[in-house]
């Protein structure tokens, strides 16, 4: 007889709790080895074999014992990309509420992909950590799968894209930022307004776009594609797009960059060309990282709360993973705010 690993418990389920392994494994048409590696938790099960498998494990009674006496002092913090400046709040925020709970922070990026690598749940279930906060990034069916079998609960913070109703998230108001930025340069009597956006693959991007285009609409301005460029929110995008939008001859008088470190690209296109802002060029960014209030001028951006988000991520992983934890009605978006400093002004026409 096959006898269960250590991390499980037999124990009567609905049937009569007798059926060895073996059994379950004919009953659920697949090998004896395939039940075991859905017992360690292992990736290369296919997802619906791994539901099968685990429906079957429940009926006849075998019960992971209780996560919290098998788990590490750990919460795993998963990046797409590590760009210092924007990450470093991030991290800082989930220091912050690790800290207090006892608990040290594995750091990792995925090279820019937005799941992660083929043997990084593999790594995950093996450390057995407290919880996953994956920023801007998601997981594939077979990884949440191989997760939610080892009680590993997971929070996704800044969605790149849908992560699926059932999956926790912790976001901001992307759109509602984009229109408050774009309005406030409407409000200043610009007509010309230009946009360097983040990724299309990306919904905070994506988001923010649609709030400058509403806010334009709104105004009886026209969204004009001439004037919209697409980025990767680096400081070198915002330069060369920022380059090729300021050279036009009826170039905008304002821009609202999709994050500060594109408009801060933006700023040094401007100077290359002449351009003085806000006198010549009005600039709003967004996410008020620290450098924002440290440049000439200083500039007016829409903060996003990066820190505060990191913190809500830990915490609801934490919550998530506690005995009786639900994930229902778990995402959340916390608001942004325009802060207003020296980066914008009336364009020089109307002055």
């Amino acid at each position: 007889m096959t006898s269960p690993q250590p991390a499980e418990t037999r124990t009567r389920g609905r049937s009569s709790g007798t059926a060895t392994l073996a059994e379950i494994a004919r009953e659920a048409g697949v090998s004896a080895p395939t039940v075991s590696k859905v017992l360690n938790g292992r990736a290369d099960v296919a997802p619906a074999t791994r539901a099968r498998v685990e429906e079957l494990l429940r009926a006849h009674g075998y019960r992971r014992r209780r996560a919290e006496a098998t788990r590490s002092p750990l919460i795993d913090l998963v990046f797409h990309e590590l760009e210092s400046a924007w990450a470093m709040e991030v991290i800082r925020g989930v220091e912050n509420v690790a800290r207090d709970a006892g608990l040290s922070v594995v750091l990792s990026e995925s090279a820019g992909r937005l799941t992660p690598g083929r043997t990084w749940a593999d790594q995950v279930a093996a450390r057995r950590p407290h919880g996953v906060v994956l920023v801007l990034s998601g997981l594939d069916e077979s990884q949440r799968a191989l997760l939610t079998s080892r009680s590993i609960p997971f929070v996704v913070m800044d969605p790149a894209g849908d992560p699926g109703a059932d999956v926790p998230s912790i976001g901001a108001t992307n759109w509602q930022g984009g229109l408050a930025a774009t309005r406030h340069l409407v409000e200043l009597g610009h007509t010309r307004i230009g946009a360097l956006s983040g990724p299309t693959r990306m919904m905070c991007s994506r988001a923010r776009i649609d709030g400058y285009r509403a806010a334009l609409e709104t105004a009886g301005l026209p969204v004009d594609p001439a004037l919209i460029r697409t980025g990767d929110f680096h400081h070198e995008t915002g330069y060369r797009q920022g380059l090729d939008l300021l050279r036009r001859p009826d170039r905008p008088t304002a821009v609202f960059a999709g994050n500060d470190l594109q408009a801060l690209g933006l700023y040094e296109a401007a100077r290359e060309l002449g351009l003085r802002v806000p006198e010549d060029l009005s600039v709003v960014g967004f996410d008020d990282l620290p450098v924002a209030r440290w440049v000439g001028p200083p500039l007016t951006t829409v903060r996003q709360p990066l820190t505060e988000m990191a913190e809500a991520a830990v915490r609801l992983v934490l919550d998530l993973g506690r005995e009786g934890g639900s994930a229902a009605a778990t995402r959340v978006e916390l608001a942004t705010s325009l802060e207003v400093r020296s980066s914008t002004a009336p364009p020089a026409t109307a002055a």
